[in-house]
């Protein structure tokens, strides 16, 4: 099972961010609606990806909701 752990790469991309009200609970920072992006390859070949919105924090990139 270790060399399959290897071979799976998980990415999360942000594609747009939106800034909207309200704080981080967890540092104070800002939130933005953002629009994300999951990307599960296998060596190196895309065979699954999702997209969805998140609410999250600018400065410590905390996903705070998501919908």
């Amino acid at each position: 099972m270790v060399c399959f752990y290897f071979l799976v790469n998980q990415t999360r991309q942000v594609r747009q961010c939106k800034p909207t009200t309200g704080l981080c609970s967890r540092c104070g920072g800002k939130a933005s609606v953002a629009d994300m992006k999951t990307a599960t390859s296998f060596c190196y070949v895309l065979f699954y990806w999702k997209s969805w919105k998140t609410i999250m924090c600018t400065f410590c990139g905390t996903i705070l909701k998501t919908y």
